[in-house]
């Protein structure tokens, strides 16, 4: 698959991921808790293929890649861990509490997944310029 059209697949679950959350205010609790269990499951998916992509693909891309994906892996288990731990108690004010962390958390999220957007747009362009460069060292070679 082309890079751009990597890009463009990661558009299209952006646009996915901001409807489901729209519609989520107006789910009722029971659909809201099925659709946050298919979301992590399908999160967790996504985060085993990235660390078998990464696992698979060390000698290719740099070891920093594979770092990250290991720092997120780990930064990802402990929010979850938190929030399966949260969603134990039921205090009125710490539930209150534990919702403005969720808020904070999912824009933490956001913020981070724009970061890697914005990062994946400078990797595929400067890819595009490496095989360029690479395409005109050939020709030159030839010629």
């Amino acid at each position: 698959m082309a890079l751009s059209d990597q890009l463009a697949k990661l558009a299209a679950r952006a646009k996915q991921a901001e409807e489901r959350a729209a519609a989520a205010r107006e789910k009722a609790r029971t659909d809201l808790e099925s659709d946050v269990s298919t979301a992590r499951a399908s999160a967790e998916a996504q985060a085993e293929k990235l660390r078998e992509t990464a696992e698979a693909g060390e000698e290719k891309a740099s070891g920093r890649w594979n770092d990250l994906q290991k720092s997120w892996g780990a930064h990802v288990a402990a929010v979850r861990q938190d929030i399966d731990d949260r969603e134990a108690k039921h205090d009125r004010a710490q539930a209150r509490r534990e919702a403005e962390t969720a808020d904070d958390d999912a824009q933490y999220a956001i913020d981070y997944a724009y970061a890697a957007v914005e990062e994946a747009e400078y990797a595929v362009l400067q890819a595009e310029l490496a095989e360029m460069d690479a395409d005109a060292l050939e020709a030159s070679a030839t010629a």
